[in-house]
């Protein structure tokens, strides 16, 4: 009696087409989190100071947003080490040193700003104390990171990117013109005023942001480390089909999910705001209050708890990306999947760089100077990481036989030059 064999688990075909939960991964987190409270403020700004013609911008950054992630995402899972491990074993210490430094002050100065902008909003709906407001935010945000395991806080971390839908309501409760928007996306009046080109300058540097680079990959890591059949491409090839098709889908989602969201963002302040000739927005804030009398009570209010919402997934994205370049760099125990007993540093630094970003709330330093300054920060910061970055991808010694293909690779470096413009428009516009 002849018994077919039936082949074991190893021995069955990965599928290669990602399955819809895919699109639920470090991408859709990480793109969400770009929609923080501070870029709340530059988008307003945005809409506010010039209506629909900025909408161009979330357009031409959308394919090197997702350029530069998905080339993040794939150092991550085919190396199994974070930007910053990969970085320390191909370049030289202290230049890590000095770019590990500037992103944790950037990121730093970013929670602070997003703790403070939390608060402000939770004030606007419910009268009460900034310090008790910003204590609490950050009380639950580090515990929330450090405590809960990974698999679970990664899920609260999904829930919360729905927050972004509240500005999804606000376009529809305010209404927009969309032939004008349209009109605008496609034929843009773009002007060389200093002011304009500030503001284009302000959304390239927010919606590419060093931080994101650093925990996509970190979270890619993550997610391969808790799954017992994964591991590293480099080291199981046989599983890079579906895993390469997950994360351009991931991404590719997730960084349209963070530019529709922004895009959403100006289109209300210019329908309402800039309609109205308010033109002065300098936070995510001063934005939900100036609604309240021009769009109504619900818009307001949509709009002020989308800003605590986006707080709440971005505080642990920036906090954590500045732990995992910091412990990578010092050749700490790193991960969120680890217990807090076995990672102190890492934890510890999580907890200090939330800390200290609450303490900023409390000190002399103008809010809205210290995200300037985070914003030049980053402008340095921001084009030699990426370079570094190409060039590891673009390396078989780091990465084998998954180098860059020629069209990620072209768009990667195209980010790259559009940043590096967009850094040196930032220091000529300076003080314009």
């Amino acid at each position: 009696m002849n018994v077919s064999a039936t082949p074991s688990r190893d021995e069955v075909k990965q599928p290669e087409r990602p399955k819809l939960r895919d699109i639920m991964g470090p991408g859709l987190i990480t793109g969400a989190s770009d929609d923080d409270p501070s870029g709340i403020a530059t988008y307003s700004q945005a809409g506010a100071q010039f209506g629909y013609g900025l909408g161009w911008t979330l357009l031409f950054t959308y394919p090197l947003m997702c350029a530069i992630q998905l080339v993040s995402a794939h150092i991550g899972r085919v190396t199994g080490r974070g930007l910053a491990g990969n970085m320390r074993r191909h370049y030289p210490v202290s230049l890590l040193y000095l770019l590990v430094g500037l992103l944790v002050g950037a990121n730093t100065i970013n929670i602070g700003a997003d703790l403070g902008a939390m608060a402000a909003a939770l004030r606007l709906l419910v009268d009460g104390p900034m310090l008790l407001y910003i204590a609490g935010f950050t009380t639950v945000t580090v515990l929330l990171e450090v405590f809960v395991r990974y698999s679970r806080y990664v899920s609260v971390l999904r829930w919360l990117s729905l927050s972004l839908f509240a500005y999804v309501a606000t376009v529809v409760v305010v209404g927009v013109p969309w032939l004008t928007v349209a009109r605008n996306l496609v034929l843009p009046p773009i002007s060389l005023s200093g002011n304009y080109l500030t503001v284009v300058v302000a959304v390239f540097g927010t919606t590419i942001s060093p931080y994101l680079f650093f925990w996509q990959a970190g979270e890619e890591v993550e997610d391969e480390q808790e799954d017992p059949k994964a591991k590293p491409l480099i080291e199981a090839p046989q599983q890079a089909p579906r895993q390469m098709a997950r994360m351009q889908l991931d991404t590719i989602v997730g960084m349209g999910f963070s530019n529709i969201i922004a895009l959403f963002i100006m289109l209300t302040t210019a329908a309402t705001l800039n309609a109205h000739g308010v033109t002065d927005i300098q936070t995510s804030s001063q934005a939900a209050e100036a609604l309240r009398p021009i769009a109504g009570r619900f818009a307001f209010t949509i709009f002020a708890l989308g800003i605590i919402g986006t707080g709440l997934l971005a505080l642990p994205v920036l906090a954590g990306s500045a732990a995992y370049a910091v412990g990578e760099t010092l050749h700490w125990r790193v991960g969120l999947a680890q217990r807090p007993g076995r990672a102190r540093a890492f934890y510890g630094t999580i907890a200090a760089a939330t800390c200290v970003g609450a303490v900023l709330n409390f000190t002399p330093l103008d809010p809205i100077k210290a995200l300037f300054w985070s914003a030049v920060i980053n402008g340095v910061a921001a084009v030699p990481i990426m370079i570094m970055i190409m060039l590891m991808a673009s390396r078989r010694r780091v990465m084998g036989q998954f180098t860059l293909k020629p069209w990620l690779k072209s768009l990667g470096w195209l980010a790259t030059a559009a940043m590096a413009a967009a850094a040196i428009g930032m220091f000529a516009t300076w003080g314009s």
